[in-house]
């Protein structure tokens, strides 16, 4: 694989890569420099080379075993972030919170959400990341896309279909590269304000200064997962290095050695208890990659 990149890394160790500082080797870990060396970089794979593509690795568990392939790490490239017209062009690598902020000081307003959602755009693309009564594909309006094949495409938002925490793409082993958003003109100065507002609330309630991969599962329909967390009497239970955070329940904490196996327990520990004392059954928002 020659010129796909300016660095392919064998046997990298994922948990730099990771919000949760866990996971094994990737065997092969590719650091996106451009578009064009990443089509080339895709090209020269096999055709039944598995592929992931990850972010900021932020919503992310990757096992102990490591992930078999090759692993796409695109927040160091893909930074494009311009009004094109009226509308914002963002690519996959930039971090939401770049985003919002871009949105805001461009007189836009409705985007500020974005700058809770501690991932890029890429990440909050395909997993219709939201916080705040917000959500990513509200604004929503093409993205473009690369395939396995290299091939780059321009997509309608028609063409996916957009859930909460989840998006039906139109063809599989396809990723996005960026997006075009249509967030309404507003108040700028107020947008701006907002953000900050909205940036304390986060640092008060949420475990900012622990490895964590924010909002471990989805809330359900009339409550939140944290509450009922809480009131299983699960919220600073701990397995090993990995614990329910004391300030946020729904988030699990790496408290400082934690592996990737006793986060993974500890989610199905939780999924068990509060299926048992509430009668609902938690879906996790963080997806789970790798090998045990």
């Amino acid at each position: 694989m020659k010129k796909q990149s300016k660095q392919v890394l064998l046997n990298e160790p994922l948990a730099r890569y990771t919000s949760w500082r866990v996971g094994g080797q990737a065997d092969r870990l590719v650091l996106a420099d451009s578009v064009e060396s990443l089509q080339q970089c895709l090209q020269q794979l096999p055709a039944d080379e598995p592929i992931t593509f990850i972010g900021l690795g932020s919503n992310l568990l990757v096992r102990d075993g490591g992930v078999r392939g090759t692993v796409v790490v695109m927040h160091q490239a893909l930074q494009q972030l311009e009004m094109q017209g009226e509308r914002i062009y963002a690519e996959a690598g930039v971090t939401c919170a770049k985003l919002a902020r871009f949105s805001a000081s461009h007189d836009r307003e409705g985007a500020e959400f974005m700058a809770g959602i501690p991932g890029t755009v890429g990440g909050a693309l395909a997993m219709n990341a939201g916080c705040y009564g917000g959500e990513t594909w509200q604004w929503v309006d093409q993205v473009k896309t690369i395939h396995r094949t290299g091939t780059i495409q321009i997509r309608n938002k028609i063409e996916y279909e957009p859930a909460y925490r989840h998006v039906t793409h139109p063809v599989e082993d396809e990723w996005f590269l960026g997006g075009w958003f249509q967030v309404p003109s507003g108040d700028g100065k107020q947008a701006a304000e907002n953000i900050k507002t909205l940036l304390s609330k986060r640092l008060a309630s949420q475990p900012l200064n622990m490895p964590s991969a924010g909002s471990t599962f989805r809330n359900p329909e009339g409550d939140f997962a944290a509450r009922l967390i809480e009131v299983s009497g699960l919220k600073g239970y701990s397995i090993g290095g990995a614990q329910v955070s004391e300030k946020h329940a729904n988030f699990i904490v790496n408290t400082g050695h934690a592996s990737a196996a006793e986060i993974e327990a500890l989610i199905e520990h939780i999924k068990t208890t509060v299926k048992q004392q509430q009668g609902v059954t938690l879906v996790q928002e963080v997806k789970v990659i790798g090998e045990r």
